[in-house]
């Protein structure tokens, strides 16, 4: 999507859908015959929208004035949400003269870029109409604004196209969204940018390399696993900042066999790996100076001759054994594989980020809004709260010491892969990652399990969260 940012209403373009307050400096200016009624409406609380006596544009909408300074529930993106069901012009006139949070400026920036992805244009639907579709966004603010504004939509943008390669690629389905297709897939996004470099392990390597977790998960598939690493090097030297993600193309449960109604979303439980590229390709966009790699471990847990069994016992590539208690907790198997190889890759690792659709658990307790954070680093806890807030992709703190200790203890192998007593699932899955990590490196899981998908009319559709609260993150790190 093209932008630009005006600060004369005379740039203001004809036919043009304009989106402003009832407080606004610029709606006054404009002398609309429509306005006092609907101002009025606005008064109320009510969306005021309109199309007729609204020349030169060809619709006003007025948003009431709370919902340009909400910080907590996301209003102005509530009310933004239904008015773009159907469009009416491909070009967007957007006044943020009158928004003073910076959290609601840049949601409402990567929200309207991320208009550039929806279901259709997956070419599954044969009868997909050919509805008006939002090309261009202006933003109008004064003149004192618009060097900030034109930094936050060059930021923006990036980190919505970051969001919108992974949107992209978590909704395909899983018939054709196998580990090698999401390799390849990769192959060809990362092309685009010389400083991203893609290293692959296929089925032989992996377990040549050791990584008999991740092997076990995807050896009862007849699409086999795959760990695919990106590489991107914004400067010659310094610390390597990691990210890890969870990349299950299609989770059957295994022989631990889901009910279908659990079954049917699971296409997206790639996601973490999914936001893991959509983040490298963000990086490389705004050329930030940082070394980072990207780790995704890619596989389908299927039924299979060869699916792993429920009482087996594998080694992951740092030499720890995990009995398999249960098939369905596949993820933090490939993730603990991905994590201990990653943090053998460089002399000197910054830090260690996994993100994943690891636990229904952390729905429970957090619902759809917050990711989950579980973390011994304090710095990584505090860092990624704030960028939390900042960014509007908020995570909260879950406790991790070792009270979890029990609940991976195994009576055969070095861990288990779920607790047995069934209680702090969350909590007790990034026990066991913690453990393939070495502690002299900082090291957070994001459980993304409640904000991975946005969900609305019953319908899932990937989101491309925690993309916006990483890279606001590496921002604040680099500022």
């Amino acid at each position: 999507m093209e932008y630009h940012v005006i600060t004369e209403p005379s740039a203001l373009r004809p036919g043009s859908h304009l989106i402003t307050s009832p407080r606004s400096p610029l709606l006054r200016s404009l002398d609309l015959s429509v306005t006092g009624e609907m101002i009025a409406l606005t008064d109320k609380g009510e969306v005021a929208d309109c199309r007729f006596a609204c020349a030169p544009f060809s619709r006003l909408t007025l948003l009431p004035n709370q919902a340009w300074d909400d910080t907590l529930t996301d209003e102005l993106l509530a009310q933004l949400r239904p008015l773009f069901k159907a469009p009416t012009s491909d070009n967007v006139i957007v006044d943020f003269s009158v928004i003073t949070e910076t959290r609601v400026r840049d949601s409402a920036l990567r929200w309207f870029f991320n208009l550039d992805h929806r279901l259709d244009d997956l070419g599954l639907k044969t009868t997909a109409g050919h509805s008006v579709r939002v090309k261009t966004l202006t933003v109008f603010c004064p003149s004192s604004q618009q060097e900030a504004l034109q930094k936050a939509c060059r930021q923006q943008s990036a980190i919505a196209n970051g969001m919108l390669a992974a949107r992209r690629l978590a909704d395909i389905p899983s018939e054709t969204c196998t580990p090698q297709f999401v390799v390849e897939e990769a192959e060809r996004l990362c092309a685009a940018f010389p400083a991203l470099r893609c290293e692959v392990l296929d089925e032989h390597a992996i377990q040549e390399q050791g990584l008999g977790l991740l092997y076990a998960v995807g050896k009862g598939s007849t699409r086999p696993p795959r760990l695919l690493a990106i590489h991107y090097d914004g400067v010659a030297n310094g610390p390597v900042r990691t990210y890890v993600g969870k990349g299950i193309t299609f989770d059957t449960g295994g022989l631990w066999l889901k009910e279908g109604a659990g079954m049917y979303t699971m296409k997206y439980d790639m996601c973490g790996a999914a936001n893991v590229l959509g983040l490298m390709l963000s990086i490389a966009e705004l050329a930030l100076p940082v070394r980072v790699m990207g780790v995704l471990a890619l596989a389908e847990n299927a039924i299979g001759p060869d699916a792993m069994q429920p009482g087996s016992v594998v080694r992951a590539c740092n030499g720890m054994t995990v009995e398999i208690n249960n098939t369905d907790a596949e993820g933090r198997l490939v993730l603990a594989d991905a994590i201990a190889w990653a943090s053998q890759r460089h002399e000197k690792t910054h830090f260690i980020i996994d993100m994943a659709t690891l636990t229904g658990a952390v729905v429970k307790a957090l619902g759809y809004e917050l990711s989950g954070l579980m973390t011994q680093s304090e710095t990584l806890r505090e860092q990624l709260t704030q960028a939390g807030k900042k960014s509007g992709d908020e995570v909260w703190s879950l406790p991790l010491d070792k009270r979890l200790k029990k609940q991976t203890e195994s009576a055969i192998a070095d861990l288990c892969n779920t607790p047995t007593n069934n209680a702090a699932i969350s909590a007790s899955a990034a026990w066991l990652l913690q453990a393939f990590c070495p502690p002299e490196i900082p090291w957070a899981h994001l459980d993304v399990s409640g904000t991975a998908l946005w969900r609305e009319g019953g319908r899932s559709v990937a989101s491309g969260r925690p993309i916006p609260l990483l890279m606001q993150h590496l921002l604040d790190e680099l500022s």
